[in-house]
């Protein structure tokens, strides 16, 4: 993650509420800001109708645990160098229960093995580094250990979820978003910005 990226304004504004087209207005919360997120796909109401509920479905509540989940964001987000993913996520991660040298492992700042102890956990973020970073199908080892750890859905799922935070690190990285104030004075807090 770069300095760079994570001070540079966003390629394009981020539309106010009172400024949104009608079709993104029910996006917008009713007090405060909308995220850098709804208020970028706001320039394109008809994408923003589809792509938000998806968005919410994947990463949203299901079957799989926030903290599972929150692995899979935060560990491809890092890999994928997407600053305000990482930022967002390591606020959510914190939520949902990682631990400090369990999130600077994902981040990249300190080793898996000693930070995940649980070998379907390890499984998980090898598959995760596969999926995200690999070409073509997926390595037979990591194949292995992640069936050996999870079930049919749970593979599934866990794939889509690091399917739809690359378009999202991708789309993030690429507009510039900016992260909130209010999640980058947490991270100072915590002494992980």
């Amino acid at each position: 993650m770069t300095q760079a990226a994570a001070s540079a304004p966003s390629l394009v504004p981020l539309v106010e509420a009172d400024q949104a087209p009608i079709l993104a207005r029910p996006y917008f919360p009713a007090a405060g800001p909308a995220s850098p997120l709804t208020a970028s796909l706001a320039h394109v109401p008809e994408i923003l109708e589809v792509a938000l509920p998806f968005v919410g479905r994947v990463l949203g509540p299901t079957a799989l645990d926030a903290r599972t989940k929150e692995i899979v964001v935060l560990r491809t987000s890092a890999l994928m160098e997407c600053s305000y993913c990482v930022q967002t996520h390591t606020a959510a991660a914190l939520d949902s229960g990682l631990a400090r040298a369990q999130i600077e492992a994902l981040r990249g700042e300190a080793g898996i093995e000693e930070a995940f102890a649980a070998a379907g956990e390890r499984a998980l973020i090898a598959w995760v580094d596969e999926v995200a970073l690999g070409r073509g199908a997926v390595g037979e080892e990591v194949t292995v250990r992640a069936r050996e750890a999870m079930g049919d859905p749970e593979l599934v799922e866990l794939t889509l979820v690091v399917g739809a935070t690359l378009m999202l690190n991708r789309y993030c990285t690429a507009l510039r978003l900016p992260t909130s104030a209010a999640t980058l004075l947490r991270l100072a807090e915590e002494g992980l910005a």
